[in-house]
């Protein structure tokens, strides 16, 4: 655990399932002293979790509390239908054949995988507005590699596929994931509040349309 500046800690974790676990745990601890109100944000990656506290006098309080948070508990994910957020996507990008060719299915069977589970925004990064999915946080062990040679320019709402993620592509950008649809929902709006879509957390489901 390492100090950032006087109001926030990083939080190191061994793999990127500890971390899923430990950041679900996070959490739910936040719910209830002492971690309510003092924790005014955590923002995870995929081996960490920056805990951001809302005055430089609780960071002691925090850690302390931080190091008696149970990762192994089990702090599964319950999902309301309100609480999913359906993407439409149009199944039809450059590599869903080639996906298809990896997990041995057919690409209408590709689409059914994709749009047959709750998937949850694990982290976001590489740039702003994009966000790392897992099928609800559970790796699935089929694992789609990067394209050796990255396209120079991938149009803003691809929807793409590397090692278990699926990614959405919030702005025309360059790009090494197989892309296998496009939605036109935007995942980025500086003038929405807040700008992003998706946050850490966030149930999706997909929905294939024409």
């Amino acid at each position: 655990m390492l100090p950032c500046g006087d109001r926030a800690l990083l939080v190191e974790l061994p793999d990127e399932a500890t971390r899923r676990a430990w950041d679900a745990a996070l959490r739910v601890a936040r719910r209830s002293a002492p971690l309510a109100g003092a924790v005014v944000e955590q923002v995870p990656a995929a081996r960490t979790v920056l805990v951001r506290v809302h005055d430089a006098s609780q960071l002691a309080l925090v850690q302390d509390a931080l190091t008696s948070i149970d990762a192994g508990a089990s702090h599964a994910h319950v999902a309301t239908q309100d609480d999913v957020l359906v993407i439409p996507v149009r199944y039809d990008g450059d590599d869903l054949a080639t996906v298809a060719d990896l997990f041995g299915l057919s690409m209408e069977g590709v689409v059914s995988w994709h749009t047959g589970d709750l998937w949850r925004l694990d982290f976001a990064g590489f740039s702003a507005g994009f966000g790392y999915l897992l099928q609800d946080n559970v790796i699935d062990p089929r694992q789609v590699p990067r394209l050796e040679s990255p396209r120079v320019r991938v149009p803003a709402g691809s929807v793409a596929l590397a090692g278990a993620w699926t990614g959405i592509y919030p702005t025309a950008t360059s790009g090494g994931w197989q892309l296998i649809g496009h939605t036109e929902m935007p995942m980025w709006d500086a003038a929405r509040q807040p700008p992003a879509l998706l946050t850490p957390g966030r149930a999706i489901r997909f929905e294939a349309v024409r």
